[in-house]
């Protein structure tokens, strides 16, 4: 069908340079003129929008929070992928790109990925310019660590805690712009649809979140930088606020859906204690850089962890992936520990986790380092004691939340992890230049579904993000913008504007209107629970049918019956919850059709009718081998439309980490 991805002709290595070479310019006069509106301040939308502020754009940029440094982001914990070589192990820009491609089980665009290996070594330089604050080894030279998926050490890091760090020297960057008067901030706003004139997008109307009032902003483009869609499930590791309707209202406008069932299931994360809880904690994928993953060998054993003895303990990633052991990646990971539990053999009081061990990491920590301190013969105390020191200076701030959450200290007892929510490749459908299939309408960082495939790596989101924002959509944006140069602004009484503002009043007046019984957060928690059990770490073709009429049920119900107390002029956080959540109610639908749809087994999609005889995901590349983008066509009817995945360099295998 219609889709477009154009991508630059000519050797894979040489697209993104030949692209730069080729691209239209704006000058510095006319960039004063063309307003971008930059929708998220994560790392995508603040990297964007400095960077568009410093080329000379006059730029918006909105976020729902109270100050872009709460953009979940901030919430990162193990690190930023490059293709740096810092280690002279093997690692290279090709590798970066083969790793990410095989990682993704061969359901990425290679010219994508290839350009972002290519800027992922930008990143680090300009980030340490910023100032963010890298680990360093003893001698001055930044550190990396090992993630999952890859063989090679590549992954740069501040303690556990890198988006903080890094969200931190992209809000720097943005509130210089904003100081120099070249980005307008409009903190606690947020976008609840586009403004679409002549077949393109022209701005955005927002609800300031404080007054409840609606708001109108032209825009000669507009980026959504607004996350990704986790929370359809409810319970995941996003923060309470992350949802999908910035992205939603696009797509309702006519922006494809690219690959909405690719989600991440993240292996490691504190399990669920209780039916209370409204979100998950993660435990940074770097914890399995030193940590082994093990499970009793024998089913239901209630011994403490440290009473099992070394010989009847399964570290079953070890066992069944001796190439990468406890590195491989995510999808692999988190089926590998849901098949244990399901077997009978996880730990704690719901049966329902693992345990990632420390124990032996401190102990080899403690040798190297009592052999530097020169002490010979050192008693296991004293060994216990130097390896505690450098474990906590690696994952201290991890090991801290992991014993407030739990009440157990992993210094002495093993962690109990389980798989959880965590991340979307999938996303707005987007091309080589970022744009989606509306014209000036761009999305970048976990918002689109570009760079990751079926399952992505560790680390590697922080690179999507800046590099969207720092390296890419600086250069493509000009290509649309130079012809906008003589397009003066549309005044917002435009009668696009007017409608489009109307309808967003309407739907949060129905919305106000209905006074049921049952509040937002309730229908929010069945929701995830029909996609957790029937779209989540396996699906299949009965589950998935039984889940697509599931919620079609509770979305009817929820119009029918959802209370939403207070008022429409004020601030009302239920109202703009239950505008969240009614729209995870439609992509929850979309998700179990595509999911349907995709009747193989790749990355984080697993289908319990596609696997191999050892149980690991079985892709039918014969015909399965493209990006599903969905157009939207009305309530509960969307039609697909399919982009070729051709590969040129990477050629598609059956994924090994033995």
């Amino acid at each position: 069908s219609m889709l477009n991805s154009k991508i630059p002709a000519g050797p894979l290595d040489q697209k993104w340079t030949e692209y730069k070479g080729h691209c239209k310019l704006v000058n510095p006069a006319n960039k004063r003129k063309l307003e971008v509106i930059v929708v998220g301040t994560g790392l995508a939308g603040a990297s964007a929008a400095a960077s568009l502020g410093e080329l000379g754009y006059k730029v918006k940029a909105f976020c729902f929070q109270d100050s872009p440094r709460r953009a979940h982001s901030i919430a990162a914990q193990g690190g930023i992928n490059a293709a740096k070589n810092y280690q002279n192990d093997g690692d290279s820009v090709f590798r970066l790109f083969y790793d990410t491609i095989k990682g993704g089980d061969y359901r990425a665009r290679e010219a994508n990925v290839h350009r972002l290996a290519e800027v992922s070594v930008n990143i680090i330089d300009q980030c340490v310019a910023q100032g963010v604050p890298f680990a360093r080894e003893y001698g001055g030279l930044l550190s990396n660590r090992s993630f999952g998926g890859t063989q090679v050490q590549r992954t740069f890091y501040a303690a556990g805690q890198t988006g903080q760090q890094l969200l931190i020297g992209a809000y720097q960057a943005l509130e210089r712009q904003v100081a120099l008067g070249n980005v307008k901030m409009y903190t606690r706003h947020e976008m609840l649809d586009i403004v679409m004139i002549d077949g393109k997008c022209r701005g955005i109307i927002c609800r300031n979140l404080i007054t409840g009032e609606l708001d109108r902003h032209f825009g000669h483009a507009v980026l959504l930088c607004s996350g990704g869609y986790g929370n359809v499930f409810y319970l995941s590791t996003n923060a309470m606020g992350s949802n999908v309707t910035a992205a939603w209202k696009a797509h309702r406008k006519g922006a494809f859906f690219g690959n909405p069932c690719f989600t991440q299931i993240h292996p490691t994360c504190i399990p669920v204690s209780g039916d209370h809880q409204s979100k998950l904690t993660l435990m940074s994928e770097s914890l399995r850089n030193d940590g082994r993953i093990w499970v009793p060998k024998k089913q239901g054993d209630t011994r403490r962890p440290n009473e099992i003895p070394e010989d009847e303990r399964d570290y079953y990633l070890e066992r069944r992936y001796p190439a990468f052991g406890n590195l491989v990646p995510r999808d692999v990971a988190s089926r590998a520990a849901k098949e244990r539990c399901d077997a009978g053999y996880g730990v704690g009081s719901s049966r329902q986790a693992v345990y990632l061990d420390y124990a032996a990491a401190i102990e080899r920590y403690g040798k190297i380092e009592c052999g530097k301190l020169g002490i010979v013969n050192p008693s296991a105390d004293v060994i216990r004691k130097h390896g505690m020191e450098v474990v906590k200076e690696k994952y201290g701030n991890l090991f801290d939340m992991y014993e407030k959450i739990t009440g157990e200290n992993p210094y002495e007892v093993p962690m109990r992890i389980y798989p959880a929510v965590h991340y979307t490749m999938g996303g707005l459908w987007v091309d080589y230049e970022l744009m989606t299939t509306i014209p000036g309408l761009y999305a970048l960082g976990e918002a689109n579904f570009s760079d990751h495939g079926a399952n992505r790596l560790g680390a590697s989101a922080l690179m999507q993000g800046l590099a969207d924002g720092y390296f890419v959509i600086p250069y493509t944006i000009g290509n649309y913008l130079a012809d906008e140069i003589r397009t003066s602004a549309i005044p917002t009484d435009h009668p696009a504007f007017v409608e489009t503002e109307k309808e967003v009043r309407d739907r949060i007046e129905k919305l106000m209107s209905i006074k049921g019984n049952q509040s937002v957060e309730s229908f929010h928690k069945r929701l995830g629970k029909i996609m957790w059990d029937k779209c989540g770490m396996a699906r299949n073709e009965a589950g998935l049918k039984q889940a697509i009429t599931e919620i079609q049920a509770l979305r009817k119900e929820f119009w029918s019956d959802v209370r939403i107390p207070g008022g429409v002029n004020e601030m009302n956080p239920e109202l703009d919850k239950a505008n969240r959540v009614a729209d995870f109610l439609e992509l929850g639908e979309l998700m179990c059709k595509d999911a349907l749809d995709r009747r193989e087994s790749c990355g984080g999609h697993f289908r319990e009718e596609s696997q191999t005889e050892e149980g690991e995901a079985l892709r039918d590349d014969a015909k399965y081998s493209y990006v599903a983008a969905w157009e939207f066509k009305g309530e509960s009817n969307w039609e697909l439309h399919k982009e070729e995945l051709v590969f040129e360099v990477a050629k598609p295998t059956q994924r090994s980490y033995k």
